[in-house]
């Protein structure tokens, strides 16, 4: 790793607990990982989703009846449509479209319109999936819900090929509170997403790297860390180590040889 253009050797101090920015799984390579390294490994999501009040979606004066086709790009962005609609008293018509990112969009869809009486397009997992049929149903006025992160990639899509389409910030994601956590301190903090950087610094304005070890997945998340002064410590994916609890475990190959 390199600091300021110099490159710095790592030490590899044994590693005891582990924090990971993400809610709890049922089941996880991770828990492997505490078993034969001894280790305390502690979950919390830095982040969380928050839904847009009905009073501040109507000040947008976008009205989600006035729209033939809806894209979904998750499935909070689902919950959400459905939970707006439902607060502004909307029904949607029967003859809407519904165009989804992805198979298990499309099935969570199911929660909230039957199948049968409504037309649903499927992708597998960008919106250049769906080409063909957006390019079949071209004369549609498109809704796209959204979270204050936005769908680059979908609206420029949109426009790209001339369609009629408007977002609608319907969720946001926001940072988590966190200051229960302000005495704890982590031999490794995993991250998964420049929000989580995010987080770290609203809960925490002066918080100082000192010997902890700094684990992250992505390039983006990597850069939001080196923007920050840190220390990248542990990195994926890499060649070596496609997946996070694979670069976790060469780490503590060499930082925990005792175990």
């Amino acid at each position: 790793m390199a600091i300021n253009g110099q490159v710095m050797q790592e030490t590899y101090k044994p590693v005891k607990t582990i924090l990971v920015s993400q809610p709890k799984p049922e089941r996880s390579p991770y828990y492997e990982l505490e078993k034969k390294y001894g280790l305390q490994i502690d979950w919390r999501p830095f982040i969380h989703v928050e839904g847009v009040p009905a009073k501040e979606f109507r000040k947008n004066r976008i009205r989600p009846e006035e729209y033939t086709a809806v894209i979904f790009t998750s499935k909070n962005a689902v919950d959400h449509f459905f939970r707006i609609c439902e607060e502004l008293r909307v029904k949607m018509s029967q003859d809407t479209k519904y165009f989804c990112l992805t198979e298990a969009i499309a099935n969570y869809l199911q929660k909230f319109i039957v199948y049968r009486k409504r037309k649903v397009f499927v992708g597998k997992r960008v919106i250049q999936d769906l080409a063909s049929y957006l390019k079949k149903h071209k004369n549609e006025k498109y809704l796209l819900p959204c979270s204050n992160l936005g769908a680059r990639e979908v609206s420029e899509y949109l426009e790209a090929n001339g369609l009629s389409w408007q977002d609608a910030l319907m969720y946001q994601t926001v940072s988590s509170d966190l200051s229960d956590l302000s005495d704890v301190t982590y031999d490794v903090l995993v991250f998964f997403s420049p929000l989580g950087i995010k987080s770290l610094y609203d809960n925490f304005p002066d918080f100082k790297q000192n010997e902890t070890r700094i684990a992250v997945f992505g390039n983006s998340t990597g850069k939001a860390v080196e923007e920050r002064g840190l220390t990248i410590n542990i990195k994926a994916p890499e060649p070596e180590a496609p997946s996070m609890t694979m670069a976790l475990e060469r780490y503590l190959q060499l930082s925990n040889k005792e175990v």
